[in-house]
């Protein structure tokens, strides 16, 4: 398992000090990366990752599709983190019906999914809730809010089967796709203009590439540390992710983003 190493040291070497998420839907995407001389690489909080390309503490992290926009960073297309369908790994948890959501429990895990969130209760369900910053605890977050978005392994943490004899959960990977028939994506290794050259390019998409033909590896590696059942983190980094991404996969990016350049406009909150 992936451990954190924290720096808030700028970078400033001809090697990129590149930020990652330790999430398990990350490991993939870094296969062999700690070991190339063409790089540096270091695990941090997800809300860290996009921080930490701003401020200069890092040259390239696995950022939010939102937070590239908004930093108008450059990036590699060709990999990332995406869904084509049920995600598993971002699920809404509510005590009410989704049009009677007024307030929402978060994490900082994913700026990407909390704006999704809101954009999928504002488009299929007319409401638009107070974002309540949390830790990722379901029990706790559902006292405190109508709802609670679980992102990452914790959502992997909950059966949806059996939280839906007691809550409404939704699957925000379903439903962005029930609303726009396109996949989504999440993630992707961006960063200054000047910092992302065609040799790292290759890497990149060279280390992809291997991590999805090592899945079974990383599922006996990775899982086990994680509380993640094998047969789930088997069954979610080949059905419910996807690493290699295609044409349609940045046509769903673009759908997602000039939605969440309306939000903006409207002035909705949305640094969460």
């Amino acid at each position: 398992m992936v451990n954190w190493r924290l720096s808030p040291t700028p970078s400033h070497s001809a090697v990129p000090l590149v930020s990652a998420v330790s999430y398990l839907n990350t490991t993939p995407l870094v296969w062999g990366l700690d070991r190339s001389p063409d790089l540096h690489l270091e695990f941090d909080l997800p809300s860290r990752c996009a921080d930490r390309v701003r401020e200069g503490s890092a040259d390239i992290g696995i950022l939010p599709v939102v937070e590239i926009q908004r930093q108008e960073l450059a990036f590699f297309p060709e990999t990332g983190i995406a869904c084509r369908g049920p995600v598993r790994s971002i699920l809404l948890v509510s005590k009410v019906d989704p049009r009677r959501i007024r307030t929402l429990a978060a994490d900082r895990g994913s700026r990407t999914s909390v704006m999704l969130t809101r954009i999928l209760l504002a488009e299929r369900y007319a409401t638009e809730p107070n974002v309540l910053t949390m830790p990722a605890a379901l029990e706790p977050m559902l006292a405190e809010a109508d709802a609670a978005l679980l992102i990452g392994d914790a959502a992997l943490h909950v059966d949806p089967v059996t939280l839906r004899e007691t809550y409404v959960v939704l699957d925000l990977g379903e439903e962005w796709i029930k609303h726009t028939g396109l996949p989504m994506i999440f993630a992707l290794w961006a960063g200054a203009k000047e910092r992302m050259t065609d040799r790292l390019r290759q890497v990149f998409l060279e280390a992809a590439r291997a991590g999805v033909q090592h899945i079974d590896e990383i599922v006996v590696r990775e899982c086990p540390p994680r509380d993640i059942p094998l047969l789930l983190g088997r069954e979610y980094l080949t059905e419910n992710i996807a690493f290699l991404l295609n044409e349609r996969d940045h046509q769903g990016r673009e759908a997602y983003l000039r939605l969440a350049r309306q939000f903006d406009t409207l002035g909705v909150s949305t640094t969460v």
